[in-house]
């Protein structure tokens, strides 16, 4: 099985081609976004084309017809014949068994389209904590997530050591990885190569090696991890300045070594 590491254009500044051209030179195999703006539409498609990158769109539903919103929002992305979508899906407010009925649907609509989609666990989504998702998943079968587990810390303030049931609901279902390390007051550590945020690092790694785990077991070609730590105000930042406390570049471009050679050594 091989890994597919992408790159988040979250957090990245310049043209696009400066983007491109960076992220191919430190070695990543993609870039996940989301859909480009009409008058970047071409540009972005000839720089995919161009560094012969993999693409995971991101769409984001929203409005009083989130199925509708979804619908059109993964028939535009499927135009650019991304590896796969990660999709923020509806609102944390709609009752459960509204949020079935919706991933019911879309998993319609995600069948037909022939592209996966992956589902993300982030909060303001259905999605924002395990329980509910583990619910969802049961109603749902052939549903998948985008693995946002550092979100989960943050709603559930701890690394999730009372919620493991629900995560070995969520790792065979998860279809790509978002790797930010998040802590029990946060979605995001200051920093994960800092020791007092060992165990943090330690717990996020360890879902991550499962998720690769069950992977194999199904037979999986590739798994794809995308380093997603984020800008200012993910980025703690310090009092009266705005300066972050760390450069974010380096933040996610450790984290794809750190995981790579984690997993070329399993």
């Amino acid at each position: 099985m091989k890994l597919k590491l992408i790159k988040a254009l979250w957090g990245m500044n310049g043209s696009l081609e400066s983007q491109f051209e960076r992220i191919a030179a430190a070695g990543y195999d993609g870039v996940e976004a989301p859909l480009p703006a009409a008058e970047d539409e071409q540009r972005f498609r000839d720089l995919l084309r161009s560094y012969g990158f993999d693409y995971i769109a991101m769409v984001f539903t929203a409005g009083d017809e989130h199925l509708d919103s979804f619908e059109r929002q993964v028939n535009r992305a499927a135009d650019f014949r991304p590896l796969s979508i990660t999709s923020h899906s509806v609102s944390d407010s709609m009752p459960v068994e509204e949020q079935v009925a919706f991933f019911r649907k879309a998993a319609e609509i995600e069948r037909g389209l022939g592209i996966p989609v992956g589902h993300e666990t982030h909060r303001g989504r259905a999605l924002f904590n395990p329980w509910d998702t583990s619910r969802v998943l049961r109603e749902v079968p052939g549903m998948k997530l985008t693995a946002d587990f550092s979100h989960w810390c943050c709603v559930c303030e701890s690394t999730l050591d009372n919620q493991e049931a629900h995560l070995e609901a969520a790792f065979p279902r998860v279809l790509h990885i978002h790797g930010r390390v998040g802590y029990a007051e946060g979605p995001q550590v200051p920093d994960p190569r800092a020791p007092e945020y060992s165990r943090e690092l330690s717990r996020h790694l360890g879902w991550w090696d499962r998720i690769v785990e069950e992977k194999r077991k199904a037979g999986a070609e590739f798994v794809t991890f995308t380093p997603e730590f984020g800008p200012p105000g993910y980025l703690h930042t310090l009092p009266f300045t705005n300066q972050p406390v760390a450069d974010l570049w380096d933040v996610c471009l450790w984290m794809a070594q750190t995981f790579k050679a984690r997993f070329e050594g399993k």
